[in-house]
């Protein structure tokens, strides 16, 4: 996304979320390609794609209450030549419509674009029916879906705009209001299944998605002024298909690897780069850091991350608890591959 190509600017970006964001870009998208078709299930305010109704009425649709046929009539467009971009929040598309987003879209591998705000426990005051922790595990595990999970709203941005043109069932999972922002500007290359350094480090690498990538690169810059660490930080935005060679080479030069996402610890960012470490052959520390193997209590947002040490101290405690683990550091990984 170049500045100017749409219709918000980075001075907007200090006061709109991230799915005001995705509402904007999706608007200018639409106005150059009339195959774009909106869809929600009675949320168009909650997940900003409003404006898309108010510019382009005919090619929007409100389903109203009902999160299966929202999905089916999505797949029903996409076979016939649309591109649909289907907003709700996570925890409908994911679980409520699991089933359509499965059989219907995926299964058929149908050009279909899932936006799903409210992410994690970003909608923390909501309570457990709102949150959804279980998303990443749900829709990675589908064949031929796509998985982003964008770490501010100028990734956003940037995410929406590469998967129009991605072939396939594609799931961008954003959060519910305003999450601070990592990155300084829209200056920077996007690509769908690359991870980005956002930090450089060669003691310690912290892979992030989401909010807690804005966590993860604070706690690095922290962590090189008290305690001398050179910690890699990498914005790991595409979970499926997921960046192998920056996994391996953070864990060749840096032998000690933490994750962090907003999800439950099973199934999602620290399951997906795990298994790439253990089908290298090649051994580090490791340490996944997300919600546990429980539902959240209840709260605001900020307080949730602080207590599943999703913030900054959390980073900061964890990085230190790892690196002070001990293991086998063998250089010769020949006799392991």
């Amino acid at each position: 996304m170049a500045e100017g190509s749409v219709t918000w600017s980075l001075q907007d970006a200090d006061h709109m979320t991230a799915a005001e964001i995705y509402g904007e870009t999706l608007v200018h998208l639409g106005e150059e390609r009339e195959d774009i078709v909106a869809l929600t299930a009675d949320l168009a305010k909650s997940t900003k794609i409003g404006k898309f109704e108010t510019r382009f009425p005919d090619r929007f649709i409100n389903v109203g209450i009902a999160e299966q046929n929202l999905f089916g009539i999505g797949a029903g467009l996409a076979l016939a030549g649309f591109t649909p971009f289907i907003s709700t929040f996570a925890v409908f598309a994911s679980l409520r419509a699991g089933e359509q987003v499965r059989t219907d879209i995926c299964y058929q591998n149908l050009n279909c674009k899932i936006i799903a705000t409210h992410s994690g426990v970003s909608f923390g005051q909501a309570g457990t029916t709102h949150h959804c922790t279980e998303d990443l595990s749900v829709m990675r595990s589908f064949a031929n879906m796509t998985v982003i999970v964008p770490a501010d709203g100028i990734e956003t941005s940037k995410a929406v705009e590469a998967c129009v043109d991605w072939k396939g069932p594609v799931y961008i999972r954003i959060g519910r209001g305003f999450e601070p922002w990592v990155h300084k500007d829209a200056n920077y290359a996007f690509e769908i299944g690359k991870g980005i350094e956002m930090h450089p480090g060669s003691d310690i690498t912290v892979i992030a998605c989401g909010t807690s990538v804005y966590a993860a690169v604070d706690a690095a810059e922290v962590l090189e002024k008290e305690d001398g660490l050179s910690v890699r930080v990498i914005d790991m935005h595409t979970i499926k298909p997921i960046d192998r060679d920056i996994i391996m080479k953070a864990v060749e030069e840096t032998r000690r690897i933490v994750t962090f996402e907003d999800h439950n610890i099973i199934g999602g960012l620290g399951s997906a780069v795990s298994e790439v470490i253990v089908e290298s052959g090649k051994g580090c520390a490791f340490k996944r850091v997300g919600i546990p193997d429980e539902y959240s209590i209840v709260g605001y947002p900020e307080d949730l991350y602080n207590h599943f040490k999703l913030d900054t101290d959390g980073v900061i405690e964890t990085v230190r608890e790892v690196m002070g683990k001990e293991f086998e550091e063998d250089e010769d990984w020949e006799d392991e591959i």
